[in-house]
This record gives structure tokens, sequence and C-alpha cells, in this order.
């Protein structure tokens, strides 16, 4: 069996990721003061609740595409791709708490990795099922 230890490194770092994204918020509610449950009211701390929305929208898709990818092509490409998705968040964090027109490029780079081991692992799973059956 494969340990895939690159690929489990690769999933708790984005988690951790996420959870950095968490504690900016509270930073920025901290910085605004507007208490939980308000979410509205300053455009620093409405950003920065975006961020980790926009970032949680998009763990369900990466994550399982992550995992079948190194399951069915390679766990080295997977660990890239993974690595590229975590740059591009990170890029978008940082673009989007500073103005909401800078986060473009992070989210193109997040998108265009998780495409890769989305199509790249449906595209291996359908040419196992077509060429093997199973």
């Amino acid at each position: 069996m494969q340990p895939h230890s690159w690929v489990a490194i690769v999933t708790l770092v984005a988690l951790l990721v996420y959870v950095w994204m968490g504690v900016r918020v509270g930073g920025a509610r901290k910085k605004s003061g507007i208490a939980a449950p308000a979410m509205t009211g300053d455009p620093e701390l409405e950003r920065h609740i975006r961020v980790q929305a926009n970032t949680l929208e998009w763990l369900p898709i990466f994550l399982p595409s992550l995992w079948l990818f190194a399951i069915y092509w390679s766990d080295l490409i997977a660990t890239i791709a993974g690595a590229v998705w975590i740059v591009g968040r990170i890029l978008y964090a940082l673009g989007y708490a500073a103005a909401a027109d800078k986060r473009e490029v992070g989210f193109v780079i997040q998108m265009l990795a998780t495409a890769v081991l989305l199509f790249g692992a449906l595209g291996r799973a359908i040419w196992m099922l077509v060429t093997v059956g199973a």
C-alpha cells in the first residue's frame, strides 16, 4: 500500500492555511471592533470573511480531487498541484485582504490547480473503467 505521505502533508497544510484565514478574520474583527455574529460594517473585515468563506467553498472540490489524482495518477504531481493550490489560496487571501480587485491572480492559480486535479482524476477514473472494467 502506498502511504501517500506527501499528499497527506499537503492536505494538512491546506487545512492549516484555512485555520490561518480564520485567525485573520478574528484579527480583523478585533481591529474593526465588530463582534460576532455581525459580519458587515467594515470593508476589511468583510474581505477577510469572504476569503475564509471562499476557501471553505473550494475545499470540498480540492481535497477529493487531490486524493483521487494521487490514487489514480501520481503522488508527486498531486503534491505539486496541491502546493500550487496552497500558494494560490495564500496569494488570494493576501490580495483580497488588501483590496477586492487584487484577488484575481491567486484565484486563477488555485482554480487551475484544482482543474488539473479534478479533470485529471475524472479522466483517469473513466479510462480505468473503460479499459479495465473496474
